[in-house]
């Protein structure tokens, strides 16, 4: 009996890797529909409008599944047996070092296609006959917080890197500040400083500032750079005067929210004129030139895209790459070698800002190494990037085109989410042999003691949106989970460096288990660490193999929470639950959080919780209830330590309605933990952590 189209439909479908029945956050059975099917087919390449495109794809994936054609890169465990794929040109097989050392060799039976991989990690070329490929060989886990701190049980802080204040700022956070903070912080005990994500956004747009909605997470955003540390405090008071910015500089210093677009106008000049001033200097500089070097091709597109970008902008074409003449679509097209050479000098000053921004990045891990942080910075790697940024101009045939990255409706958002991101498209990868996402990994542990990977789960799946249909009209696809780890684990080995995955929200049955076994640490929250009741459970009961926190920078504040500033949000931003009273439910779940706290011992006269205004003793309680966890690490959100009610960012809402990463820390960065709430949370904190050891 022949299968109808639609069996044929979700036959191709699940050999493509995507979910045709799945289960939501309620762990209810759900179906994904014909048509979404076959426009998530469509962007993977994989046409299915008809029976004959059906069948032609389904043909496609055998092929490719034949081993005919071998992959780029294959990973392996140490010391594993792994499955070598069919050469047609032969059965002798060796396995070289980086160097060339041939490690072992031999020829395979007949009957045979499996060798021992090496026992030590890292990167060989594997020969198949004629042919070569690249074997990832992974250690059994990543770098661990105990390989770094040992016996001791660390803390750290985490900082939204803009919001960051020093004297002479210019309205926002920059590298040097981030250096006073980590300094601050270890002053008071900390290991660790977790900073927002500091992937390139677009030089020409600043107006388009959220972290997680990068144009590259291959490189940074240099508006983090102090240029006074680049030139020297003298040359920059001479070109602020030149510029006329001294009050212009002053009056943005002392905003409460950051006024992106005149403070990115204010820096980049002064960062242009410096480049100008020095550009013939840089011409024979050999460090400078051994970093353009060292980057090769990914930063010269790079830096050619953010040119580009700025002279389409210029000219009445903002917007991506895809609304530019079609000449320019290619980067490797004679149109952008052209442009190239006639603006060598634009093309020029983006690689230069890179090289600072990599040179302040570097300062900080080590100011932060030097006052005695033991893992000092993690950065923090996002999701996605915009699809009409730098890297899915240069990288094209690795990341998804015409499908947004999302997550279905659940309990924290009704109607599910579309962020709007690319990511790397599972075919891409294999087919790239993983080249991006190890450059991702290596650009973001490059001068960090560790990484948190957001939304984490996409390292098994994620929800991806056709472009043009709901939130809800997505699908899960399928990426290549075991690859991706081993991968995660060599280069966390290789760095030396711990990784974090933020595995928040709806969370496969078995993923927890799966990264854990890897020493990939998930992530734990006060608010949602819940009995059956409703309570909150006692930080005894925590995982063991997970970071604890009291809150995120998407989630309210505790000092937010407590006196309800998060539902004057929600309700004032139309995300309340208009069939609930939810200050009335905030009433009993204070209660819920102050039995908690006391019976942990955190707290005392539990009969008497503070009233909602007073949040000095919930804060401090809080930091103590979380430091009990058995997390080998706590991260604590600055907020929180400073018992601050407003949060970075509240998702949903469009930056004009609430201020999304636009809120300053209000102090300078070497005076932040200096105040009275600020000194008992991190005293607390410390305490409690090192009495747990």
């Amino acid at each position: 009996m022949n299968a109808s189209p639609d069996d044929r439909l979700a036959l191709l479908a699940e050999k493509a890797g995507i979910d045709v029945h799945w289960r939501d956050a309620l762990d209810r059975p759900q179906t994904t529909s014909p048509d979404t099917l076959r426009a998530v087919l469509r962007a993977l390449g994989l046409p299915a409008e008809n029976a004959g495109d059906i069948d032609a794809s389904l043909q496609r994936l055998d092929e490719e599944g034949s081993g005919r054609r071998l992959p780029r890169l294959i990973t392996a465990d140490a010391g594993a047996r792994v499955e070598l794929p069919p050469s047609p040109r032969g059965r002798a097989w060796k396995i070289a070092s980086q160097d060339g050392a041939v490690v072992s060799e031999g020829e395979l039976p007949s009957s045979e296609r499996e060798v021992n991989a090496p026992a030590l990690p890292g990167y060989y070329t594997l020969s198949l006959g004629d042919d070569e490929v690249t074997l990832a060989v992974a250690p059994s886990r990543t770098f661990g917080v105990g390989d770094i701190a040992g016996a001791r049980n660390p803390w750290g802080v985490a900082v939204q890197m803009s919001s960051l204040r020093r004297p002479g700022d210019g309205g926002i956070g920059d590298f040097t500040a981030l250096e006073l903070a980590a300094k601050a912080a270890a002053e008071k005990g900390a290991d660790a400083m977790a900073i927002s994500p500091l992937h390139a956004l677009f030089a020409a747009a600043p107006e388009r500032y959220s972290p997680y909605a990068p144009s590259s997470r291959l490189f940074l955003n240099g508006l983090y750079i102090d240029p006074a540390r680049t030139s020297g405090e003298q040359t920059v008071r001479a070109v602020i005067d030149t510029h006329n910015l001294r009050q212009e500089l002053a009056e943005l210093e002392w905003l409460e929210l950051i006024d992106w677009p005149r403070a990115a106008r204010a820096r980049m000049t002064i960062l242009r004129s410096v480049y100008e001033w020095a550009s013939v200097d840089l011409a024979h500089s050999d460090r400078f030139m051994a970093f353009r070097k060292e980057q090769g091709e990914p930063l010269e597109r790079h830096a050619r895209f953010e040119a580009l970008h700025a002279d389409f902008t210029a000219h009445g074409r903002p917007g991506g790459w895809q609304g530019w003449p079609e000449a320019f679509h290619d980067p490797a097209s004679s149109a952008v070698a052209a442009f190239a050479r006639e603006h060598s000098r634009e093309v020029g000053f983006h690689a230069w800002l890179q090289w600072l921004a990599a040179q302040g990045l570097e300062g900080a891990q080590k100011a932060a190494r030097d006052a005695g942080m033991k893992i000092g910075l993690i950065a923090d790697l996002a999701v996605g990037a915009d699809a009409g940024g730098s890297h899915a101009w240069a990288h094209q045939g690795e990341v998804l085109s015409g499908l947004s990255v999302g997550a279905p409706p659940d309990a924290l958002n009704r109607l599910g989410q579309d962020w709007g991101l690319t990511t790397f498209s599972p075919r891409g990868l294999r087919e790239s042999g993983f080249r991006g996402f190890i450059g991702m990994l290596r650009a973001a542990l490059a001068h960090a003691g560790g990484v948190r990977i957001d939304h984490v789960l996409g390292l098994k799946r994620l929800w991806l949106l056709p472009h043009g249909v709901g939130a809800t009209e997505g699908a899960y696809v399928r990426y290549p989970m075991n690859d991706l780890l081993r991968l995660i684990a060599l280069e966390s080995h290789l760095h030396r460096a711990i990784v974090i995955g933020e595995d928040l929200g709806t969370v496969p049955s078995d993923f927890r288990d799966a990264i854990g076994e890897r020493n990939l640490l998930g992530i734990r929250v006060l608010w949602f660490e819940r009995a059956a009741d409703g309570g909150f459970v006692a930080p005894s009961e925590w995982s063991s193999k997970a970071m604890a926190t009291t809150s995120t920078h998407d989630v309210p504040t505790v000092a937010g929470w407590w006196s309800g500033r998060d539902v004057a949000w929600r309700k004032r931003t139309g995300l309340d639950d208009p069939t609930v009273d939810e200050a009335a439910v905030r009433v009993g779940e204070r209660v819920k959080l102050w039995r908690a706290l006391c019976a942990s011992g955190s707290a005392w006269n539990e009969d008497a919780p503070p009233a909602p205004d007073d949040i000095s003793p919930v804060v401090v309680a809080a930091a103590r209830h979380v430091s009990q966890a058995p997390a080998p690490l706590a991260i604590f959100p600055v907020e929180d330590v400073l018992g601050l009610h407003e949060q970075p960012n509240l998702p949903g809402p469009t930056d004009a309605v609430h201020p999304n990463w636009r809120r300053r820390m209000p102090d300078s960065s070497s005076r932040l933990f200096d105040g009275p709430i600020a000194h008992a949370v991190c005293a607390t904190i410390d305490q409690t952590r090192n009495r747990s050891r």
